[in-house]
């Protein structure tokens, strides 16, 4: 466990997660807001584990969280966490949901722990979190755990143009 909420536990993600986590990134929502991963069989998703989420546990400490429900015995319900990308010059926070846990404050709840553990066990100094702009859900949830809008960014080859949010975490 890396920290708990009122409704939440949060805990790293392991390879026993694959099937929960190959659910999560064929939902409609992460595949419209965040992308298409291209995830077929729990194969695909463990080794996407492998090189993205457990790797960055080793290289930075930090990574993707899987979000536990306590009221239905500690299920999967989204993630939660931090990453650094090679295209940002700090480290970012995401969150995604199943549809069914979507706009019941489980982001909210999440981000905030999230954002705690980033300034306190982490130490890191400034949080960002990109989104597209047509992802009002996230820029309303990203403005509410105290992120304000700088930019307009293109982080990535496929060109698409993103809002880029930060959080000064020393205030």
């Amino acid at each position: 466990m890396i920290a708990e909420t009122n409704r939440l536990i949060i805990s790293k993600i392991t390879l026993d997660d694959a099937a929960f986590f190959l659910e999560l990134v064929n939902t409609p929502n992460f595949i419209k807001y965040i992308g298409d991963r291209n995830l077929k069989t729990v194969e695909d998703a463990k080794t996407y584990l492998k090189n993205g989420t457990l790797k960055s546990y080793e290289d930075f400490g930090f990574g993707f969280y899987k979000l536990l429900l306590k009221e239905e015995n500690n299920k999967a319900i989204g993630t939660c966490g931090l990453v650094k990308r090679e295209q940002l010059d700090n480290v970012d926070i995401g969150f995604a949901m199943l549809p069914n846990y979507e706009g019941k404050g489980f982001g909210y709840e999440s981000c905030i722990a999230v954002l705690k553990l980033a300034k306190e066990q982490f130490k890191l100094n400034k949080v960002l979190a990109i989104t597209l702009p047509t992802n009002n859900n996230s820029i309303k949830l990203l403005e509410k755990i105290g992120l304000s809008y700088e930019k307009r960014v293109k982080p990535f080859e496929d060109d698409e143009e993103l809002l880029l949010f930060a959080k000064n975490l020393n205030t």
